[in-house]
């Protein structure tokens, strides 16, 4: 049972199958993040090291009633910076051109995106709340190119490493954007987890 401060919404990605409570507190922090107000979170879909949400599980369905097919939206900042800064190099356009070339690849960036629709349609089953205007569309491209690689950082962190082999790419070629501390202030409890 939820406390007051806290919502019992819960993801069930493979890599957190007993979901992660989403308190008020973590919604202050993801506003931070943003610079708005955060819409429709589910749940938190992954944890920074240092205890910030960096991804939040979205409904696919916003209150305001829009279609929304980016299950995990990557809040962090920092991160969301250094991807951008990978995207202005010609890293998705790289990685389309790998995508056409390579058919290892090819199938397994297929099989993230069955995964990224299997993870929403969990969260739809859970919430009684059927999106067919984006029924087998994932998010980012996949599964046959490249457009947005904050979306596969952000699948590769809430459901594990192994379920998407472009976004553990982005990952490794982040680096540690953590290890310099929170990336917004979070409180008198700055940097505890």
């Amino acid at each position: 049972m939820s406390t007051p401060g806290e919502r019992s919404l819960r993801s069930r990605s493979p890599g957190d199958p007993e979901g992660t409570t989403i308190t008020s507190h973590d919604e202050m922090v993801v506003e931070a993040q943003l610079g708005r107000a955060p819409r429709s979170i589910h749940a938190v879909g992954h944890r920074c090291p240092c205890g910030n949400p960096d991804v939040v599980t979205t409904e696919p369905r916003l209150d305001d009633g829009t279609p929304f097919p980016t299950t995990y939206y990557l809040t962090c900042p920092r991160a969301a910076s250094l991807i951008g800064t990978l995207e202005a190099g010609g890293l998705m356009r790289e990685m389309t051109e790998r995508l056409a070339e390579d058919d290892d690849l090819r199938a397994g960036y297929g099989q993230a995106h069955e995964a990224y629709l299997a993870a929403r349609a969990e969260i739809e089953a859970r919430s009684g709340h059927s999106v067919p205007e984006i029924a087998g569309v994932s998010a980012g491209g996949m599964p046959d190119r490249v457009k947005c690689l904050h979306v596969l950082a952000g699948q590769s962190l809430a459901q594990g490493r192994g379920v998407n082999p472009l976004g553990d790419e982005v990952l490794d070629r982040l680096g540690a954007w953590w290890s310099s501390g929170p990336c917004v202030p979070t409180g008198p409890t700055d940097g505890q987890a």
